[in-house]
């Protein structure tokens, strides 16, 4: 909890609206405050209103993922190989992130740096697997103005590889303020919220990976 010293001062004289009567006593802050946990609260807040945009994500494909308007489906399109490698990188990412924040709680900030960097290099292997993808389907003449099925789906998995992009410059951030500052309060209270971050891209991808790939293979 943030202690905070206040120095009290006495005012004589007409008090104006909303200030302190004559007579009696302002009190001064003469540090920033901060509430215990404030930040941790609010970037709950901001997880569940994500959770809202990908549920009607997930509604969106379900309704849409069998209308493909005379083009090809998900089982003809769909190389469960990559998609495999793809997860592969992101549930390893979430591992090595992990460790990282062990070595957070040891203060060490070397260890911190490398594991972070080892994510940052498996959430990079992610996105290049899944641009190649894109590429692919767009040149197998599958892009997203195709039918109601692709047009979903790459709005589903884009804005979740979105989602991994800006954790990657969010993780790049952070390695330059743990490299110029250390391991202080503030540096710690921002990865842990970059931890609840990245572990919920990794439970929403398994639910692409399970309701939009292995379920979109099915014949």
């Amino acid at each position: 909890m943030v202690e905070t010293t206040t120095f009290p001062r006495q005012v004589s004289g007409t008090a104006a609206a909303g200030e302190a009567p004559p007579g009696g006593y302002q009190f001064y802050l003469t540090e920033a405050h901060h509430p215990q946990n404030g930040t941790l609260l609010g970037f709950w807040l901001y997880l569940m209103s994500d959770c809202l945009v990908f549920a009607c994500l997930f509604a969106a494909y379900g309704v849409l993922g069998r209308e493909y308007a005379g083009g090809p489906t998900g089982a003809e399109l769909f190389e469960l190989p990559l998609v495999a490698l793809n997860t592969t990188f992101l549930l390893i990412s979430s591992i090595t992130y992990g460790f990282a924040m062990l070595q957070v709680q040891q203060n060490r900030i070397a260890g911190t740096q490398i594991w972070l960097a080892i994510t940052g290099i498996f959430g990079a292997g992610f996105l290049a697997v899944e641009l190649y993808e894109f590429w692919h389907l767009i040149h197998q003449g599958a892009g997203p103005h195709r039918s109601a099925f692709l047009t979903s789906f790459f709005s589903l998995v884009g804005t979740h590889g979105l989602h991994v992009t800006f954790g990657i410059v969010w993780l790049i951030v952070l390695m330059t303020q743990v490299a110029r500052h250390g391991l202080i309060t503030a540096n710690k209270r921002r990865l842990m919220c970059l931890s609840m971050f990245w572990h919920f891209l990794d439970v929403v991808w398994i639910g692409v990976f399970t309701f939009v790939y292995l379920m979109g293979s099915l014949p």
